[in-house]
């Protein structure tokens, strides 16, 4: 997925000999979390708006440069690194460098947010599980031969939680066969914590307490 397109340029870095003041302006009428920062003309990094908010407004940028957070992508970094990216360093504006480090512009983290949607985990119909199982006894090729030897599909997966010794794997799969699927996971030891579709399994459960609860109360 080619990511070139969504560069916007529209801002240019701050100088470093900027005043803090005109920092602060600029962030007043944008909404971005942070803003780049150059020097002679060269990117040395971000600095945020929280921080220059906490700056006297006549100093200038160069007397807080220990701020300035170094964090950026390259015009080739593929879309989910550049996702990962952006959670690491908490902001909504990603600075982007070529091979030789020269400033080309920044992503908006909406617009990476909208090619995630647009990939057949988001876009596709389908039923959405979370198992859980030992972290030492799980495998991928496993959950992929429970789901396909039930004739289904799986449309992504990716490991959504790991804690203590346990491990969670959130899965889309196609609708086709998913209670079978969900049994299947059940022998084969993993706990379902969530299941978008209709678990018979857990409806049986639930009819055989109500009948119980009636017979009690006669």
């Amino acid at each position: 997925m080619q990511l070139e397109q969504y560069i916007i340029n529209d801002i240019k870095p701050v100088n470093i000999k900027d005043k803090i003041s005109d920092l602060k302006m600029l962030f007043n009428e944008l909404t971005y979390s942070h803003v780049p920062i150059e020097n002679e003309g060269i990117y040395i990094g971000c600095i945020s708006e929280n921080d220059a908010h906490c700056f006297e407004s006549a100093k200038t940028i160069q007397e807080c440069n220990y701020a300035i957070e170094g964090f950026y992508v390259r015009s080739h970094t593929s879309w989910l690194d550049v996702l990962e990216a952006f959670a690491q360093n908490s902001c909504n504006i990603m600075p982007v460098l070529n091979e030789q480090n020269t400033y080309l512009g920044y992503y908006e983290l909406n617009d990476i947010i909208g090619l995630f949607n647009e990939t057949p985990f988001f876009a596709e119909t389908g039923g959405i599980l979370i198992i859980e199982k030992g972290i030492q006894d799980y495998s991928f090729s496993e959950v992929s031969q429970i789901v396909e030897s039930n004739n289904a599909k799986i449309l992504g997966a990716f490991v959504s939680k790991i804690e203590s010794d346990l491990v969670q794997i959130t899965i889309k799969i196609g609708h086709s066969g998913l209670n079978e699927v969900i049994q299947t996971f059940r022998r084969y030891g993993y706990n379902i914590i969530y299941g978008h579709e209709e678990d018979t399994y857990i409806e049986s459960l639930k009819e055989r307490s109500e009948y119980l609860k009636r017979y009690l109360n006669i």
